[in-house]
């Protein structure tokens, strides 16, 4: 009944509107959740990306000075035939040892300074190489991380498509998870290797 611009509600009209209103904040605390979520995986594919080009960079560092390592080897061979040659010229007849025997020292000496730099060299590399090794380690745990946040946007979309409530319960655990993995990532931590490495000490 209604009459001078007032109208009387139905109890079913206020279930209605209860519902709707219900229905917009739900909807609300999905797509702000969605929102934080995308921030959030984006910042893990960043960090992500950088590792990965880092990572690269080390590695190629690495085969820059693996190769300088070998440049000093093939060098420290060459100074090695060289004294071999000297001393089997001081075995000749009619040589001046002494000149030959000078030459076999001078070899010797310069040879351990080159041996000295190709070990460098090769300790550089693999310095290299191990820094490259745990930033691609890294990278693959931000990747996780940012699959992770991915996974929960997408289960978030489910959530408002089907309006199952218990499914925003999913998408804030896989969400939580993704963040603990780009806090190990960040943190350098990695607790599956932790785990592995007491398994591994416990059996001995």
């Amino acid at each position: 009944m209604s009459g001078h611009g007032f109208h009387v509600h139905g109890p079913h009209d206020h279930a209605v509107e209860h519902a709707a209103h219900n229905s917009d904040k739900f909807s609300g605390r999905i797509a702000v959740t969605t929102a934080i979520l995308a921030t959030i995986g984006a910042l893990f594919g960043y960090q992500g990306g950088a590792t990965q080009n880092d990572a690269a960079m080390f590695k190629n560092n690495a085969a820059i000075a693996k190769t300088e390592a070998a440049n000093r080897w093939n060098h420290y061979q060459a100074k090695s035939n060289k004294q071999n040659l000297a001393e089997l010229a001081q075995t000749l007849p009619n040589v001046d040892p002494e000149k030959y025997r000078a030459e076999v020292a001078r070899y010797k000496a310069e040879k351990e300074d080159i041996r000295k730099e190709a070990e460098k060299w090769e300790a550089t590399s693999l310095d290299w190489d191990r820094k490259s090794d745990a930033l691609l380690h890294q990278h693959h745990q931000w990747a996780l991380a940012t699959t992770a946040e991915q996974i929960a946007i997408a289960l978030a979309a489910i959530t408002l498509l089907t309006n199952r409530r218990w499914l925003l319960l999913s998408t804030y655990a896989v969400a939580v998870a993704g963040i603990a993995l780009g806090a190990f990532a960040w943190l350098h931590v990695d607790p599956l290797g932790a785990v592995l490495g007491a398994g591994t000490a416990g059996g001995h």
